[in-house]
């Protein structure tokens, strides 16, 4: 099942934003999203310390408190997998304060480990994790491929497709070797052991 989950990131431009889905949850100030994409949400979540304008009419609303330990898109990611969501499209998760759009990447890894392929888009960017086993990734004109070491090592047996193919490679937390790569055709990444952070950003 698909769920999409607006975060309160800006949003310059909705151009990008693909609607269709099985479930929409705004966690709190998402909720301006999808007003003005004219949408309803299905759930509202959040502690509502940066909404505090109307509710939208949807099935259901979840307030927490500010004293917590889960950030308003965290709720919003668990409420989504426990109601069954094995896909989620994340928008407004960058822009605005970095230390929201690092715990939206954290956000990434929790999706991962509880069976759940999460993907952040924006603008310019689109940003999943990818863990033991391939991949494939589509080529979008002049755009980069990026790939980071999210696990202390990142052992990827090979990555072809790319403009710097690489194989049996250990790519490391501390160097940064795997950034602005290119995609030829379709991108193959084989990954034997770790977490790889996968970042296709426009140029």
């Amino acid at each position: 099942m698909t769920a999409i989950i607006f975060a309160g990131g800006d949003i310059r431009n909705y151009d990008f934003i693909d609607t269709e889905a099985n479930m929409i949850i705004c966690a709190d100030r998402g909720i301006l999203h999808t007003g003005r994409l004219r949408i309803l949400p299905d759930i509202v979540t959040g502690d509502f310390d940066s909404y505090t304008g109307n509710m939208p009419v949807c099935r259901e609303v979840f307030r927490s408190v500010p004293e917590k330990d889960d950030t308003d898109t965290m709720l919003a990611l668990k409420l989504a997998i426990e109601r069954g969501a094995d896909s989620i499209r994340l928008y407004g998760a960058t822009g605005g304060r970095f230390d929201h759009t690092f715990a939206n990447i954290q956000a990434l890894i929790y999706a991962y480990d509880n069976n759940c392929k999460m993907t952040i888009y924006d603008e310019d960017n689109i940003i999943t994790v990818q863990g033991a086993g391939t991949e494939q990734y589509h080529k979008y004109k002049d755009w980069y491929f990026s790939v980071f070491a999210l696990t202390e090592k990142l052992y990827v047996k090979k990555m072809t497709g790319v403009k710097y193919p690489v194989e049996d490679y250990i790519f490391t937390q501390k160097f940064p070797v795997g950034v602005s790569n290119e995609i030829i055709d379709t991108a193959v990444v084989n990954i034997e052991k770790g977490l790889a952070l996968i970042i296709r950003s426009r140029r």
